[in-house]
């Protein structure tokens, strides 16, 4: 598949909640959720999902779950995002990503090379029991270079990285996926990466938000759109915050070490509130908003939720909410695409 060919709706379906995150759901649950995203979206559905997700529950379920409503695999499009193996647990609590994922019955460890990621792309296809994915990338590559120990480690560490992305191009131009990308919290790892490697997408996490989005991050998606890389905007909740939430991008938030942060969701509610705009549809309409995005992924843990969120992603938000965010300074006046 060439980049030009890649064609994404407007929302993509994440899979964290399938993997356990923040709450336990059951089969039937994540049956429903899965459901819902097959009813409410055009063929192929797409979904998004990480060997790191609940170390393989999100694959695992949402592969047991399509299997059950016996869709087929050319009505789906899976894209997997990859250097996180499962292994059995050995410990009260999973390793990885402590305190987000609930009852995992198993570990994860990072494997991120040349044959570490094959072997996170044929884990990842075993646990979707029948079905694969055909968009694969390396996941948080960012934090991969950020545990670096010195200027050497750091060094071969990219170089893992080359070599995931040598053995990702391999099994394009074998025919065996049909994109590869990049998911990325710092969006700054995204852009050392595509300098040296061929991106069709990328997925920018936690950084693209209506709370937060650096001048030069909206620059540096102007390139990648002239490039014709696909952009998928991910997290654009800040991982729920910016709805209501006690977590900002993963990390448990509370009012007293962190005021000034209560304080600009406080004012973005009220302002939602004035014109009867739903914090979330605010939050993806920008999402949206910004250069080179294709698609927002969403997620959910509540199947009923499904239908609002594809909708969402067709809300018109007046431009008189906009400026008055930005007179409030709760945007970047400077920011000039909604």
């Amino acid at each position: 598949m060439d980049k030009k060919d890649i064609k994404l709706p407007k929302v993509i379906f994440g899979t964290t909640s399938l993997g356990n995150l923040f709450v336990v759901l059951d089969d039937e649950s994540k049956l429903d959720i899965v459901a819902e995203c097959i009813t409410h979206s055009q063929s192929p559905t797409v979904f998004d999902s990480a060997g790191k997700y609940g170390a393989g529950l999100a694959l695992e379920a949402l592969g047991k779950a399509l299997k059950r409503l016996n869709i087929k695999p050319e009505d789906v499009l899976i894209s997997n995002k990859l250097g996180w193996v499962r292994v059995p647990l050995k410990t009260s609590e999973p390793t990885f990503e402590s305190g987000i994922w609930r009852d995992l019955k198993y570990d994860a460890v990072q494997k991120i090379s040349y044959d570490g990621i094959l072997e996170c792309y044929e884990q990842g296809n075993q646990l979707l029991n029948g079905y694969k994915a055909d968009f694969v990338s390396v996941h948080d590559p960012d934090e991969y270079l950020a545990a670096a120990k010195n200027e050497e480690d750091a060094l071969k560490r990219y170089d893992d990285i080359l070599e995931a992305y040598r053995a990702l191009t391999e099994l394009k131009e074998a025919g065996k996926v049909q994109a590869i990308g990049v998911g990325s919290k710092d969006w700054r790892a995204i852009q050392k990466i595509v300098r040296d490697v061929d991106l069709d997408w990328v997925m920018i996490a936690n950084s693209m938000t209506v709370h937060s989005h650096p001048a030069e991050l909206v620059a540096f998606m102007e390139q990648l759109k002239e490039k014709g890389i696909a952009i998928i905007n991910s997290a654009v909740f800040n991982a729920g915050f910016l709805i209501g939430g006690d977590y900002y991008n993963y990390k448990l938030m509370n009012p007293a070490d962190h005021s000034a942060l209560y304080k600009w969701r406080d004012e973005f509610f009220g302002i939602c509130t004035k014109y009867a705009i739903k914090p979330a549809e605010a939050c993806t309409a920008f999402g949206l908003s910004a250069p080179g995005v294709t698609s927002i992924a969403l997620s959910t843990s509540n199947a009923k939720r499904v239908k609002e969120n594809v909708a969402m992603a067709n809300v018109v938000i007046p431009a008189a909410f906009w400026d008055e965010l930005k007179a409030n300074r709760l945007i970047n006046k400077t920011y000039a695409y909604l």
